[in-house]
C-alpha cells in the first residue's frame, strides 16, 4: 500500500466511521471503484490501525464525560449507595454493548465472506437508508439519553449489532434506534457515539492480538505509510464527531438517506 492509498483510506474510515453512511462499506468498496489489488495481510494490518484511531478520535472527544462515568461508577459501586446519573449512563452503555458481543461470536464467519460481495454491501447501504428514513418518519425527537431505560439500550444495542455487516452504519443505525425511541437527533448521536466506545474497545483488541502475532519484518515494511494513515483517520473522524453533532441541532437525516441510496445504485451498477 503506497502513502497516498493509505492516506485516502485513512480519510475514508476517519470521516464514514462517524458520518451514517457505513465505513466498512466504503472501505471494501473504494478499493474495488479504484482497482486496487490490496495484499490481504496488508490490509488486515490497515484496517486495525484505523479502527484504533477512530477509537481513538471518539475517546478523545468524550474524554471528559467518560472519565465522569468511570469514577462515577466506581465511586457508586464502592459506596453502594444506588446509581448516581453518570454511573446510570455507563450502565446503559454496557447493556447496549451486549447484543453486539453476541452477534460478533455468532456471526463471525457470515460478516467476513460478505466484504467480498460489493452487490451485498450495496444491498445493506440500501438497509442503512431505510433505518434512517424510519427514524425520521416516525421518531417523535422529545426525550433525552438520561431518559431512557435499560431495555431502550438493549435495543439500541441490537441495532449496532446489525452494524456487523458491510453497509449497515453503525452511527447511522444506533441513531435510528435512538430516534425510533424518540430520542432528539443530537442527543441520539451523542448516545451511539458513546455506545460505540465499548464496542470498538473489544474489537480492537482483538485484533491487535491478530497483528501482534505477525512477523515484525512484515510489521516494518508498511509502518511508515500506515501511521500516516492512522493520524489521518484520528484527525478527520475527530473532525466528523464535531461536524454531525453540530448538523444534527438543526436538520435531519436525509441528505445521509440519498447519499446511501446513491453509493448502492452506483456500486449495483458498476460491478
Amino acid at each position: 500500500m503506497t502513502w497516498w492509498q493509505a492516506v485516502l483510506l485513512g480519510l475514508v474510515q476517519g470521516l464514514t466511521e462517524f458520518l451514517p453512511i457505513s465505513s466498512s462499506a466504503h472501505l471494501a468498496l473504494v478499493p474495488h471503484w479504484l482497482g486496487w489489488e490490496l495484499p490481504p495481510t496488508e490490509t488486515f494490518i490497515f484496517d486495525v490501525l484505523v479502527q484504533t484511531a477512530t477509537l481513538a478520535a471518539v475517546v478523545g472527544y468524550y474524554r471528559e464525560p467518560l472519565g465522569r462515568m468511570a469514577v462515577g461508577l466506581w465511586q457508586d459501586l464502592r459506596r453502594r449507595t444506588g446509581l448516581g446519573p453518570d454511573s446510570r449512563r455507563a450502565l446503559l452503555l454496557g447493556v447496549g454493548t451486549l447484543p453486539g458481543v453476541l452477534a460478533g461470536v455468532l456471526f463471525k464467519d457470515a460478516v467476513a465472506s460478505a466484504f467480498t460481495q460489493p452487490r451485498l454491501v450495496a444491498l445493506f447501504l440500501v438497509g442503512t437508508a431505510l433505518l434512517m428514513a424510519l427514524a425520521e418518519v416516525l421518531g417523535k425527537r422529545r426525550r433525552t439519553m438520561d431518559e431512557m431505560a435499560w431495555w431502550e439500550a438493549l435495543i439500541i444495542g441490537g441495532f449496532q449489532a446489525l452494524a456487523l455487516f458491510p453497509g449497515i452504519s453503525r452511527s447511522g443505525a444506533t441513531i435510528s434506534g435512538a430516534m425510533l425511541r424518540h430520542l432528539k437527533r443530537d442527543d441520539a448521536a451523542h448516545f451511539s457515539f458513546l455506545l460505540a466506545v465499548p464496542i470498538m474497545l473489544g474489537a480492537g483488541g482483538m485484533a491487535l492480538k491478530d497483528l501482534f502475532a505477525l512477523p515484525l519484518t512484515t510489521l516494518g515494511q508498511v509502518a511508515p505509510p500506515f501511521l500516516l494513515g492512522f493520524l489521518v483517520a484520528a484527525l478527520s473522524g475527530y473532525a466528523a464527531i464535531r461536524f454531525l453533532l453540530g448538523y444534527l441541532r438543526g436538520h435531519s437525516l436525509w441528505v445521509f438517506v440519498v447519499y446511501c441510496l446513491a453509493v448502492a445504485a452506483f456500486t449495483w451498477i458498476w460491478v
